[in-house]
């Protein structure tokens, strides 16, 4: 037999491990682990070796010392103590290609479910680090004696270990998206512990003025703080960022928040309607298993009326790529305008069906140009309702392609937003008031 001849081979030169020598025929048989498999070939080949023996071949003899040696097989111990009426001395053994670590599995396991205590999870995946000589050492090895059916160390590791620590917790092993990865160096005797990100989906609304959406620092003195800022880094006291992502990460336990959305509204504007999507994503958590309805509350609690959520779920990372395309799509919005004289019932109707249906071409708002690049882009009006208010002002509704600047689409920013009211009015007109009512993702 082909794979008996082969381990015959290795055994011959190089001292091999149980589990080390079943790795090399792994893809032969199933439903047996590499450690048995390799010891089934060891005593395949002991009893061949001793029938030889029996039948006087000297060489046989020469065979079970070397199983004895270099398989570490005590059968081959006790037959050669019976054949040669002399016990053998035991010799230190280390197996050439794992130097023992197989025999660290159980340790191994225990030191990580030590660690994974800490947190809370459902699912978890071992990945393993190897000496990058060991790595080569077995790639040699493997190419020498033209192993076809084995597996790599690394899965033979990550698999024995990962079945220790499913016993010890009751936890499943996750390919695809585990909660988190215990990452083991076996020769070091090293653990330790990648906490894959928490994501917790949801809208808000933004109910008051002069919020940013995310921390802007003061740029005085770039964070460092200073008197302009009364000693707090930041230009603005707070950001929806913070308001929302202070109860997660109490709650959670985790290290970082990073808060994603799909886009963001101007400082001086609302965020009504329906809200806009968001994902915090928390990194490193301890608790995972969270109320998201009290979440909810709380988080309305401490933003007091300046922010609120709504529909709290578990998100994934593949939520946070489709939130940020998010910043692209349909939005309405509200906007009062000033006007610097009267505007008549026809003006009404002709800026409602200018606006309906049209394309927008914008170059870069003049008051953003210091963070975006200078560009032509069209966007697209879907609808524009018109409502006077007064006799010199005006409410309008607008739903438009995301990305629309709806204050330059008011002022006409010098002529580089095309068309726009005051262009089409001829006359200035002044944003007053600008609110989203609606982030179509």
């Amino acid at each position: 037999m082909e794979t008996l001849r082969k381990a015959e081979k290795i055994l011959r030169k190089y001292p091999i491990c149980d589990s080390c020598l079943g790795r090399q025929f792994a893809l032969l048989g199933y439903g047996i682990e590499n450690r048995m498999r390799g010891y089934a070939i060891k005593l395949l080949l002991t009893l061949d070796a001793h029938e030889k023996a029996l039948g006087g071949n000297k060489q046989a003899i020469a065979f079970l010392k070397k199983l004895a040696f270099n398989g570490n097989f005590e059968m081959a111990y006790y037959l050669l103590e019976k054949l040669t009426k002399k016990k053998p001395e035991k010799k230190p053994f280390s197996c050439y290609l794992c130097e023992n670590s197989f025999e660290k599995i159980e340790q191994l396991a225990e030191k990580a479910v030590k660690r994974m205590e800490k947190y809370e999870y459902s699912t978890f995946l071992v990945g393993i680090f190897l000496p990058a000589e060991i790595e080569e050492r077995e790639d040699e090895f493997k190419a020498e004696f033209e192993i076809s059916h084995g597996e790599s160390m690394k899965n033979h590791f990550s698999r024995e270990i990962g079945k220790k620590i499913s016993e010890k917790t009751g936890k499943n092993a996750d390919l695809k998206k585990p909660d988190m990865v215990v990452l083991v160096n076996p020769f070091k005797e090293t653990v330790r512990l990648q906490v894959n990100p928490l994501y917790i989906y949801g809208r808000y609304r933004k109910l008051v003025r002069n919020i940013p959406q995310s921390m802007w620092i003061c740029t005085k003195c770039m964070g460092k703080g200073c008197e302009e800022c009364n000693w707090t880094g930041k230009k603005y006291p707070e950001s929806v960022a913070e308001l929302v992502s202070a109860p997660v990460l109490e709650m959670t336990e985790g290290r970082k928040a990073v808060f994603h959305a799909a886009g963001r509204e101007d400082v001086d504007a609302r965020m009504l309607g329906t809200g806009r999507p968001f994902v915090v994503e928390v990194k490193k958590p301890k608790k995972r298993f969270i109320d998201l309805w009290k979440l909810e509350n709380v988080i309305n609690n401490y933003a007091n009326g300046k922010v609120e959520v709504l529909g709290l779920t578990f998100a994934s990372r593949e939520t946070v790529e489709k939130v940020k395309k998010g910043e692209g799509s349909k939005k309405t919005y509200r906007v009062v305008i000033q006007l610097e004289r009267e505007i008549s019932d026809a003006e009404i109707e002709m800026l409602e069906e200018k606006l309906t249906g049209c394309k927008v071409s914008q170059q870069t708002p003049i008051r953003v140009l210091h963070r975006r690049a200078d560009k032509t882009r069209e966007k697209y009006i879907y609808k524009t309702r018109v409502k006077k208010l007064t006799p010199n002002m005006i409410e309008m509704r607008i739903t438009c392609d995301g990305g629309l600047y709806i204050k330059e689409l008011v002022t006409g920013d010098m002529g580089r937003t095309n068309p726009s009211v005051s262009a089409l009015l001829g006359v200035k007109a002044t944003p007053i008031e600008l609110d989203v009512l609606d982030v179509n993702l």
